[in-house]
């Protein structure tokens, strides 16, 4: 049967754009949907901020009328910008396991950038590094933390075969809170103190404030991570879009403040793993009675993530991080929390890398972000 790719053009199409990997992954005791409203206004040029500078067509492929295969194709003129660079992304790959299909999509996607005259086709990430982003390589055994991507072992090949070379790979650690030692922690206390002396306190975050406290942490994310392979800035939209997204389930224990003098000089967000809630959610629609068990069970869950943690270059090496993480490790004790995923780290970041194994962690998962030069 020969293989189609059309472009997705309406609320049908994008329907079974959203749908797919559902059919793809049944049965897949991994496989955790992502929630149907969220995926909606990620891929909404009316909701999701990343429209307003970027662009993205979508794409189906389908054999004997079946969709076989779904990816985006991506513009971001916001990256481009900010390193200078001439290059596409793609993203939103799912495919059954047939590598023509995989060439087929490719293709158009190569066809898509040639366009636009990229340098080179970079993914998956969808749609930035600020979004989900990368192809599990590494840690198929177990479903995926919150926010973190998964994907069947077969899409590596298929990658791999079409052309595509390793760009970076993103590690996670599982770090086991009954193997943290009294000792980091009562140490982080005593730094944390001495801290305190030099004007730099660590707070909770204020949700009464959200608004004021998310723009100010804007600004830290953007400085205290401008240097790091892949980032693009956010827009003071695009951070207040993802901060909405992750509102209904943060718990103030496990978002943290680092303040000198009223300035906001760092931050770190650990987020309950509501994967272990949303699994069973059946095509990830929380609406009608999903969205109360979500609510009622976000403090129940046995894993975290730590999301991000960063301080401005100018704070760096004060102890901060090390108070940021054991305050987060006696949050999860309390909580009764198994463990905390810290994700993703790249495989280039020698200090997060060491921060995560100075507290016992365990690099469980790897996930790659891939790139392949287009020649005209």
């Amino acid at each position: 049967m020969s293989i189609q790719v059309k472009k997705v053009e309406n609320k049908k199409d994008l329907k079974k754009f959203i749908d797919f990997p559902h059919s793809l992954y049944q049965g897949d005791p991994n496989y955790v949907p992502m929630l149907q409203m969220a995926a909606k206004e990620i891929l909404s040029e009316k909701k999701n901020p990343f429209f307003e500078h970027s662009q993205v067509d979508n794409f189906l492929a389908y054999k004997d009328e079946q969709v076989v295969g779904r990816i985006s194709a991506i513009r971001n003129n916001n990256y481009n910008d900010y390193h200078g660079s001439n290059v596409g992304f793609w993203g939103f790959y799912d495919v059954v396991d047939d590598y023509e299909v995989s060439k087929a999509l490719f293709d158009v996607v190569a066809q898509w950038h040639s366009k636009h005259q990229f340098d080179a086709m970079i993914g998956p990430t969808n749609f930035s590094t600020n979004d989900t982003a990368g192809l599990l390589i590494e840690g198929f055994d177990r479903p995926p933390i919150v926010e973190m991507t998964y994907n069947k072992p077969y899409y590596q090949t298929h990658i791999e075969k079409y052309g595509f070379e390793k760009d970076m790979d993103l590690f996670a650690y599982m770090i086991y809170t009954k193997d943290v030692s009294d000792k980091s922690v009562r140490l982080a206390k005593m730094i944390q103190d001495r801290l305190a002396k030099k004007g730099i306190n660590i707070r909770k975050i204020n949700m009464k404030d959200f608004k004021n406290e998310v723009a100010k942490i804007k600004e830290v994310y953007n400085k205290a991570w401008e240097k790091n392979w892949g980032f693009v800035p956010a827009t003071d939209k695009e951070f207040e879009f993802l901060a909405e997204g992750l509102k209904m389930i943060v718990i103030p224990d496990y978002v943290l403040i680092a303040e000198h003098e009223g300035k906001f000089i760092g931050f770190a967000l650990t987020i309950p793993n509501i994967n272990e809630i949303t699994k069973s959610f059946k095509k990830g629609k929380l609406f009608p009675f999903n969205i109360i068990k979500l609510l009622m069970n976000k403090k129940k869950t046995d894993y975290v993530r730590i999301i991000t943690l960063g301080v401005i270059d100018d704070y760096r090496k004060l102890g901060i991080e090390a108070v940021f993480y054991a305050n987060i490790i006696q949050s999860a004790r309390k909580n009764k929390i198994i463990g905390g995923e810290a994700s993703w780290i790249l495989e280039n970041n020698e200090m997060m890398v060491k921060a995560a194994e100075n507290l016992k962690g365990v690099k469980y998962k790897t996930y790659r972000v891939y790139t392949k030069s287009l020649s005209y």
